[in-house]
């Protein structure tokens, strides 16, 4: 195995860094491309295509959260067996985590190009963007295998301790899906259909420069052709981690798209100030993004390699840098949210809105950053099923409900609609704290008997 991505070894500190910055820097360019849509959708159409692109971005954010959960499972695998110092294991892994996922991404294509025309319905999307909606998902629900492709690629790199070369795979992405945004929203005028054409491209190109980078480079295992098999046990263990947090990334999603279909319901202004929020925050969720798939793979070879002490060492290190973050951005927006949200939009009445909906809804840096560190942490220890109960209590309990609510008895403001997230990730970071503390009384009772 290559010794230069062995996370059991060395300051546990400096390796939790020097993972989580390339996978920050990559997140970082993937979500900057996606809001590069909404600007330069800005800069030569109206609220109607940025509301198509803003819709439709947010379902394919559901779906692409959702295959990097399930991926999650392979980090997960070839992580521990890295650490075990298992190359035999390794490449079942590869090998199986193809042809799962090559399924995987044939049938999800089908299902949702047939279902196009109804997911704008049940989004409810104002009349006035339905047509460009419908273009803008039918293009990028059909460039699903390289959304799949790539990051199924990612997660490998990531579990053998990797996380640079997945931040130049999306780097490459970055880069063409943005000259071709100019391309063909400014210059052909495409509209939503262009943004997604250049989404699409983008992401094509970046897998064939992933496999290219896959067949040159030293990873410290090999597969071959007749590697390439599915293994009905491996498959079980790729899932029993990845299928709890797809379930709950998927969930998590669902939760803001009924959000935005009740921010829908109130009209162009709010659907588009909520749509805009939505990008700003997942931007400022990058970081503890990062700390997520650090503090997973660091936890998972770390765990493989029998030292249970480093792993959660990685959490404590994740959880202060993550918080730090989180108090920074929402007092930043309690002063300054102009600054951001007038980025996409100049209309007076959306940026108004946009500025009430992100006051509130910042304080979510701040509790987020607590539960995706425990998420990352109970996933590397196989444990992923602890983050998929305390999003689910919270979706339902506080995060749907609480925007419902507050949407019915405040309709003339997004300002309190925007605190049912930090308030719902408030529940979720006390379940995650009541989980480790639990884990660890009976885990210092085994060893004191």
């Amino acid at each position: 195995m290559n010794e230069k991505n062995d996370l059991t070894q060395g300051s546990v500190g400096k390796n939790l860094l020097l993972f989580a910055l390339p996978y920050l820097l990559s997140c970082f360019m993937q979500t900057f491309y996606g809001m590069a849509d909404l600007f330069v959708v800005g800069l030569y159409n109206g609220s109607e295509t940025t509301t198509a692109v803003s819709v439709g971005s947010q379902v394919m954010h559901m779906l692409t959260v959702i295959i990097v959960g399930f991926a999650m499972g392979t980090t997960v695998r070839i992580g521990r067996s890295v650490g075990a110092k298992d190359d035999r294991a390794v490449t079942e892994t590869v090998g199986t985590s193809i042809v799962f996922f090559a399924g995987f991404a044939v049938i999800i294509t089908t299902a949702l190009l047939i279902c196009t025309r109804g997911i704008v319905q049940v989004m409810l999307t104002p009349a006035e963007a339905v047509t460009e909606t419908r273009s803008y998902l039918t293009i990028c629900f059909a460039g699903i295998p390289f959304i799949t492709a790539y990051n199924v690629i990612s997660s490998i790199f990531r579990g053998a301790g990797d996380s640079k070369s997945p931040m130049y795979f999306v780097g490459v992405a970055c880069v063409v899906n943005i000259a071709l945004d100019f391309l063909f929203i400014g210059f052909c005028g495409l509209g939503a259909a262009g943004a997604a054409l250049g989404t699409v491209c983008g992401q094509a190109v970046s897998v064939v420069f992933a496999l290219i980078i896959m067949r040159v480079r030293d990873m410290g295992f090999h597969v071959s052709l007749r590697d390439i098999r599915a293994n009905r046990e491996v498959v079980s263990q790729i899932l029993k981690v990845g299928a709890p947090i797809a379930l709950q990334d998927g969930m998590i999603q669902i939760a803001f798209i009924v959000i935005t279909v009740i921010a829908n319901s109130r009209g162009l202004i709010a659907s588009a100030a909520v749509g805009i929020v939505e990008k700003l925050i997942g931007f400022m969720f990058l970081v503890p993004s990062a700390f997520l798939s650090a503090i997973s793979t660091i936890t998972a070879q770390n765990m493989g390699a029998n030292k249970a002490e480093r792993a959660r060492r990685s959490l404590y290190y994740g959880l202060a840098v993550t918080v730090g973050w989180g108090c920074l951005c929402a007092l930043y927006n309690q002063f300054l949210p102009h600054t951001l949200v007038g980025l996409f939009i100049k209309d007076a009445a959306v940026l108004a809105a946009g500025c009430e909906y992100l006051r509130s809804y910042a304080f979510d840096c701040v509790f987020a950053a607590i539960h995706f560190c425990f998420s990352g942490y109970f996933c590397g220890d196989q444990k992923s099923m602890i983050s998929f109960i305390h999003n689910i209590t919270a979706i339902l309990l506080v995060r749907i409900p609480g925007a419902w609510l507050a949407s019915t008895l405040y309709p003339g403001t997004l300002y309190p609609m925007g605190w049912a997230a930090p308030l719902g990730s408030l529940l979720s970071a006390l379940i995650c704290i009541g989980f480790y503390a639990y884990y660890r009384r009976k885990e210092v009772g085994y060893l004191s008997n």
